[in-house]
């Protein structure tokens, strides 16, 4: 790539400068919240062994900015179980507190991913703690519990199908076969800490438990509320809909067809193989080039998946 800096006059790169180092503070105090600095500090500069290796596929990935678009398409996908949605319409907050909700998960992603161990058990076992507590009944009369292992499934094969598919497409340095392979088994070790039973290991086991889950999705009214939220009604100030707008369209753009009827969204093949794709290039990589600005070093902060 060519460096266009050393071309430009200085007062041209400082602002070019000031400006990423500002969106970047901004898009990290986002997603990270108040406490971001302190957690940074607890997941990359404390000592002790990881759960993967520098070089692990799970960094690659949850490392990359792609995962903007990856947590945005595994809450839509992951609204179509009527059981998992009834739980986060229900407890999660994610209406009253989204910005909470996101901040929680990216340092759960975070600290599952690159910070210490002992970091990684204190969040799980965190985690634990508060699914016991989301249980009820689902507007069908079915009762549901966050902590059911099933459940617990469908939401973790849902959240990495869309990290990896979003990272095929719009990752910087997207995986081969084996790598694919290798990123789905680093995910199956951290849902076995969350109770997940029999994790899919494979591309190919991942591909087969989503459809074994098809019989039991529908697009719920609840369901159909979450996606209007989440795509049309975010709680941003107006300079942010337009970038968040083409985020949500690269989103969607990744859903399998049979998941946007049940939540009335759109099907435009020519447009999202034309269109969407250039814009959700052009997002990612600009998410990329600000959380990547020198004066922050941290992995990009994840979107929201747990409810």
């Amino acid at each position: 790539m060519v460096d266009l800096s050393s071309r430009l006059p200085a007062v041209v790169t400082d602002r070019l400068a000031a400006l990423r180092s500002q969106v970047g503070s901004a898009v990290f105090s986002r997603v990270a919240g108040d406490e971001g600095r302190g957690r940074r500090n607890r997941i990359l500069g404390a000592d002790g062994p990881r759960w993967f290796a520098e070089d692990a596929a799970i960094k690659r990935v949850h490392g990359d900015a792609s995962m903007f678009v990856g947590g945005l398409r595994a809450l839509l996908l992951q609204s179509l179980h009527p059981l998992a949605m009834a739980g986060v319409a229900g407890h999660s907050g994610f209406r009253g507190d989204p910005w909470g909700r996101l901040q929680r998960t990216s340092y759960f992603l975070a600290a599952t991913t690159f910070g210490p161990a002992t970091e990684a058990e204190r969040v799980i076992a965190r985690i634990t703690r508060a699914h016991a507590s989301v249980r009820g009944v689902a507007p069908d009369g079915r009762p549901y519990s966050a902590s059911d292992p099933h459940l617990l499934r469908w939401v973790h094969v849902a959240e990495i199908d869309s990290f990896l598919a979003a990272h095929d497409r719009y990752g910087s340095r997207p995986l081969d076969d084996a790598g694919r392979d290798a990123y789905v088994a680093d995910t199956a070790f951290v849902a076995r800490k969350l109770g997940v039973p029999d994790p899919p290991e494979t591309v190919a086991e991942l591909a087969a438990q989503i459809e074994a889950y098809r019989p039991e999705l529908a697009g719920t009214p609840e369901a159909r509320d979450a996606a209007r939220f989440l795509l049309w009604e975010p709680p941003l100030p107006l300079t942010a809909r337009v970038p968040y707008g083409v985020l949500a369209a690269a989103s969607v753009g990744l859903l399998p067809r049979w998941a946007r009827l049940p939540l009335r969204l759109p099907w435009l093949p020519v447009t999202e193989a034309t269109v969407v794709r250039a814009g959700g290039n052009l997002i990612t990589a600009g998410i990329r080039w600000v959380t990547s600005a020198p004066r922050d070093p941290s992995p990009p902060p994840m979107p929201p998946v747990h409810p």
